[in-house]
C-alpha cells in the first residue's frame, strides 16, 4: 500500500440490496475495502457472506434486482457508482477483468474459444480485424494453453476443466486490465491443476502489474496467494489484515471458526517438517491389499468388508484401434468399520472404480468380493440384496435429489422400494434419520430447492442410511460445499461411522479433506494404483513422485503455520 498513496480501488461504506417480493434483502452492508496497484487481496467467507456480491458490485454486474444503495466505489479515483452504462462497458474487460467461477457455464458452448477471446480484444480496441487472429493466439499462449493456434479453433466442450479455466484467464487478462477479479477461479479443479492455474495467474498478473481481488472460501489458498485477507460474514466485513496475521492469530469468532474448519490449513498443521526420502516398511493395509488375490475366501479375509482384485475397465473409443483403460489391474481392500480414500486427478479412474463396486458399471475383468462373496456376476434378488448393503452419496446434492419430491418422499423412497416395514414404521424411520443427520422435522415437507447445499447433502446422507447399509461409497461428497459446511458433514460422517460401524469408500481429489477423514489412502493415476498405505504413512512418507506432487499442491502447503 505504501508504494501507491492513492489505492487503485477504493470502496467506502458500500451497501447492496436485492429487491424481492418479500421486500429488500440487505446482501452487503457498510463494506470498506482498498486494493493498491499490483496488490492481491482475498475475500473469504461462506456462501451467502456477500463476497461475490461485493465483487460484482465493483464491476457493475449485479443481477437486475440488485443495486448499490449507498456508498462509493472508485477505480483510480473515478467514481463507478451511478456511472452511465457506456462507461461501465468500457471499464469491464478493459480496466477491470473478470475470471468467473464455473468455466463451462461462463464460456459460450456454441462459439469457438478463439472467437470468444477475439470479441474482448476487438471490443476494447486491443486488436484490429487484421491482427486479431495473431493476438488471440498470443493471448491463449500467455495463459499457458499448449498449441494455442489449434486450441483457438476448438469449442469449450473439447477442453478439460483446467483448459477452460485457462481460456477464461486469457479472456480476463486479454486487455491488460489494472484490476482482475478472480471469483473462485479454481474451486472445481484438482489440486495439481489448481496450483498450475494459480501459478500461471500469478505470473501473468505479476508481469502486467495487475491488482487481483481473489474470491475464495479456502483460507489456506487465500493466505498463500494474497498479501491481505478480508473476512466477510452475513454481508459485513468482520476482520481484515495481513494474510499470515489473519491465519495465525484470528481475532473474531467467525474467522476462528473458518481457520479451524479449513481442511487445507488443518492438513498443513498436520504435516511433518519434511518428507523423509527413505521408503517405509509396508503397512498392514498394504500387506492386506498386496495379498488379496492370495487369500481368496480364506478366514484371514474376514476383517475386510470388500476386496477388489485385478479390476480392469476398458472402453472402446471411436476412431481408436486400442481400447482405453479407465481402470487397469487395481487391487485394494476396505477394512470393516474404517474409511478408505481413493485420491487422484480427474480421469485417474477413481470414480469408475467406485461405480464398479456399486454395480453401476460392469468391469471388463477382475473380481469384487463383498463379505467374501464375488459380486461381479450378481443378478436379480441377489443383486437387490447387495444394493441394500452398499449405498452411495454423490457429489452434487442437488442433481442427485429429485426436485419434484419432498424431503420426506426422497428419504422414504428406498424404504418403499424394498418394502421395509409398514407405512407407520417407515414414517418413524424417516423421522429418526432426520434426527441422525441433525435436520429438523420441519424439513419433511420442503423441497430440495428450499434447502442450502449442506442441508441437501444431509438429506442425501439420510437417504443413504435408510436401508441400514454396511458400506457407503462417498463420491466427492463435500467438494461443492463451503469449508464450514464441509467440516459439519465430515464430522457427521465420522459420528455416524462410530454409531453404526459403517465402512466408507471415500472418493476425492482434495487431499486436505482426505487427510481429515481417511484411515487408509489409495492413490490412482491414469487408471492404475500407484500407492496404497495408511493415511498417516501417505501424508508423512509418500513414496511415489505422483503422490508427492499431489501433496505439494495442497493450497497453503508452502505456508509455515504454527500448530
Amino acid at each position: 500500500m505504501a508504494d501507491s498513496p492513492t489505492p487503485l480501488l477504493q470502496v467506502r461504506d458500500m451497501a447492496v440490496d436485492f429487491r424481492t417480493i418479500e421486500g429488500p434483502v440487505h446482501a452487503v452492508e457498510g463494506v470498506d475495502l482498498e486494493i493498491a496497484a499490483g496488490e492481491t487481496v482475498a475475500i473469504v467467507g461462506e456462501s451467502g457472506s456477500g463476497k461475490s456480491t461485493t465483487a460484482m458490485a465493483v464491476i457493475g454486474l449485479l443481477p437486475g434486482n440488485g443495486r448499490v444503495v449507498r456508498g462509493s466505489i472508485r477505480l483510480d479515483g473515478q467514481e463507478l457508482v451511478g456511472a452511465p452504462e457506456s462507461t461501465l462497458r468500457r471499464i469491464r474487460g478493459g480496466a477491470i477483468g473478470l475470471v468467473p467461477q464455473d468455466p463451462m457455464s461462463n464460456l459460450n458452448p456454441v462459439s469457438k474459444i478463439g472467437t470468444q477471446v477475439a470479441e474482448t480484444l476487438l471490443a476494447h480496441g486491443h486488436a484490429t480485424a487484421k491482427d486479431v487472429d495473431r493476438k488471440v493466439i498470443e493471448t491463449l499462449a500467455a495463459a499457458g494453453l499448449p498449441d494455442a493456434e489449434a486450441r483457438a479453433k476448438q469449442y469449450p466442450h473439447e477442453f478439460s476443466g483446467g483448459m477452460r479455466q485457462r481460456a477464461l484467464i486469457a479472456i480476463g487478462l486479454a486487455c491488460n486490465p489494472r484490476l482482475l477479479i478472480a471469483d473462485e477461479p479454481t474451486s472445481a479443479l484438482d489440486v495439481t491443476v489448481q496450483k498450475t492455474i494459480l501459478d500461471q495467474l500469478g505470473r501473468m498478473t505479476g508481469e502486467l502489474g495487475t491488482s487481483v481481488l481473489l474470491i475464495t472460501h479456502d483460507l489456506g489458498l487465500a493466505a498463500e496467494r494474497a498479501a491481505r485477507v478480508v473476512v466477510m460474514h452475513r454481508g459485513r466485513i468482520v476482520e481484515q489484515g495481513p494474510a499470515r496475521q489473519i491465519l495465525e492469530d484470528p481475532q473474531q469468532p467467525y474467522t476462528q471458526a473458518l481457520v479451524k474448519a479449513a481442511p487445507s490449513v488443518a492438513a498443513v498443521r498436520l504435516r511433518p517438517e519434511a518428507y523423509r526420502s527413505v521408503a517405509p516398511a509396508a503397512s498392514g493395509f498394504e500387506a492386506r491389499n498386496d495379498s488379496a488375490a492370495a487369500r481368496g475366501n480364506s478366514a484371514a479375509a474376514r476383517d475386510n468388508i470388500v476386496e477388489i482384485e485385478n479390476l480392469t475397465k476398458l472402453y472402446k473409443i471411436r476412431g481408436r484401434k486400442d481400447d482405453f483403460a479407465a481402470v487397469s489391474d487395481v487391487s485394494l481392500a476396505i477394512p470393516r468399520g474404517e474409511t478408505v480414500a481413493i485420491v487422484g486427478e480427474s480421469g485417474s479412474g477413481k470414480t469408475t472404480t467406485a461405480r464398479m463396486l456399486l454395480k453401476v458399471v460392469e468391469p471388463t475383468s477382475g473380481t469384487i468380493r463383498y463379505e467374501g462373496q464375488d459380486v461381479t456376476g450378481l443378478k436379480g434378488a441377489a443383486l437387490r440384496e447387495f444394493r441394500q448393503k452398499v449405498q452411495p452419496i454423490f457429489q452434487d446434492p442437488y442433481s442427485s435429489l429429485n426436485p419434484m419430491f419432498t424431503i420426506e418422499r426422497i428419504v422414504t423412497e428406498p424404504l418403499d422400494f424394498y418394502k421395509r416395514g409398514s407405512s407407520k414404521d417407515r414414517a418413524a424411520r424417516v423421522r429418526k434419520l432426520l434426527d441422525d443427520v441433525a435436520l429438523p422435522q420441519t424439513m419433511l415437507r420442503r423441497y430440495p430447492s428450499e434447502l442450502s447445499g449442506g442441508q441437501r447433502q444431509r438429506v442425501a446422507i439420510a437417504r443413504a442410511l435408510a436401508l441400514n447399509p454396511e458400506l457407503i461409497v462417498c463420491d466427492e461428497p463435500v467438494s461443492a460445499l463451503d469449508v464450514l459446511v464441509q467440516d459439519q458433514i465430515l464430522t457427521l460422517l465420522r459420528d455416524l461411522q462410530d454409531e453404526y460401524g459403517l465402512s466408507y469408500l471415500f472418493i476425492s481429489h482434495d487431499l486436505a479433506v482426505v487427510r481429515l477423514i481417511s484411515d487408509y489412502v489409495c492413490v490412482m493415476k491414469d487408471g492404475a494404483l500407484v500407492e496404497a498405505a495408511s493415511s498417516e504413512e501417505i501424508f508423512t512418507n509418500p513414496r511415489d513422485p505422483y503422490t508427492r506432487n499431489l501433496l505439494a499442491a495442497i493450497p497453503g502447503n508452502e505456508l509455515d503455520i504454527a500448530s
